[in-house]
C-alpha cells in the first residue's frame, strides 16, 4: 500500500503550485462533445504535477486521469487487478473557472477492483480528506463518524437535478421528503461533506469513475452507505457513468432508498 500521508502531501503541494492567485488569468475552453464540460489549462497542470509526483514515489503504479484520451483510460483500467491510480486534478471546474470556490482534487488507490486509498483536498478551506479500507475515514486527521440524523424530514440533502428526470425529478421538486436541498457542483466535495455530516442526503444521475472512486471510500469508512439507483453497488473499475444514491447512516440510507423506490415507481 502507498504511504497515504506521501499521497496527502503530493496533492496538497501540487494544490500550491498549480492553482493561479488571485487576479490571475485562466484559459478555459470546451472539451469535444457528447462531454462538451470546461476544462483549463490548471486541469492539465494539475494532472501532470501529481503525476510526476506518485511515479517519483510508486513508478510502478500507473495512473487513470481524467484528463486523458478515453483510449487511454481504457488501457489503464486494465492494470486496476495489480493497482492503479484514479485521479480528477480538478473536480468542479466550472465552479474554479468562475470563481465559485468549491471544487477539490481527489486521487484514489484501485487494487482488484476496489478501492483502497483515497484523497480529497478542498483548496478553498484547506481541509484534507482521507481515507483506507478498514483504517476509518478522516478530516484533518480527526476521524469522522456516521450521522446521527435518522428521519429524512430532519435532513439536508444534494441532489443534482440536471442528470434526473420523469417522476423521481417531479416528486423530489413537488414533494420532497428531506428539510432543505443543495447542490455544490463538485461531486468529489459532495462525497466527503456527506460524510463529515454536513449534509445528509445524497443522490446523483450519473458519474464518471474519478468522481467516486475516493469519495465513496471516504464516505463508507465514515460509516455511510452508498449504492446506484437500482440498489447495485457503485464499481470502481468500469468507465461506465453510473447513478449514485448515499447517506451518512445506514438507517438514513434504509429511509432515502425506500423513499426514492417508491416515487421512481410512480406512474
Amino acid at each position: 500500500m502507498p504511504d497515504i500521508h506521501i499521497v496527502q502531501k503530493i496533492l496538497i503541494d501540487a494544490a500550491q503550485t498549480c492553482l493561479p492567485g488571485a487576479g490571475k488569468a485562466i484559459e478555459v475552453m470546451q472539451k469535444a462533445k457528447p462531454d462538451g464540460s470546461l476544462v483549463t489549462d490548471v486541469d492539465a497542470d494539475l494532472q501532470r504535477v501529481i503525476d510526476e509526483g506518485l511515479k517519483a514515489c510508486w513508478p510502478h503504479i500507473p495512473l487513470l486521469g481524467e484528463e486523458m484520451a478515453h483510449e487511454d483510460q481504457k488501457r489503464m483500467l486494465g492494470y486496476s487487478d495489480q493497482g492503479l491510480w484514479i485521479l480528477d486534478p480538478l473536480d468542479g471546474t466550472t465552479n474554479f473557472a468562475v470563481g465559485f470556490p468549491m471544487y477539490g482534487l481527489s486521487l484514489a488507490y484501485v487494487k482488484n477492483g476496489k478501492t483502497q486509498l483515497a484523497v480529497i483536498y478542498d483548496p478553498n478551506r484547506k481541509e484534507c480528506f482521507t481515507a483506507e479500507r478498514g483504517e476509518g475515514a478522516y478530516l484533518n486527521g480527526v476521524r469522522l463518524y456516521p450521522g446521527r440524523i435518522d428521519r429524512l424530514n430532519d435532513c439536508v440533502a444534494n441532489v443534482d437535478y440536471k442528470r434526473l428526470t420523469g417522476v423521481l425529478a417531479d416528486r423530489l421538486v413537488s414533494c420532497p421528503p428531506y428539510r432543505s436541498q443543495r447542490n455544490m457542483g463538485s461531486c468529489v466535495l459532495e462525497w466527503c461533506w456527506l460524510a463529515a455530516n454536513r449534509i445528509q442526503l445524497y443522490l446523483h444521475g450519473g458519474q464518471h469513475l474519478w468522481d467516486h472512486a475516493a469519495g465513496h471510500l471516504i464516505l463508507s469508512e465514515s460509516g455511510g452507505t452508498a449504492s446506484r439507483l437500482d440498489g447495485q453497488p457503485l464499481i470502481s473499475d468500469k468507465l461506465v457513468k453510473q447513478s449514485a444514491l448515499a447517506a451518512c447512516s445506514p438507517a438514513l440510507f434504509e429511509n432515502w432508498f425506500e423513499w426514492v423506490k417508491l416515487h421512481s415507481n410512480l406512474n
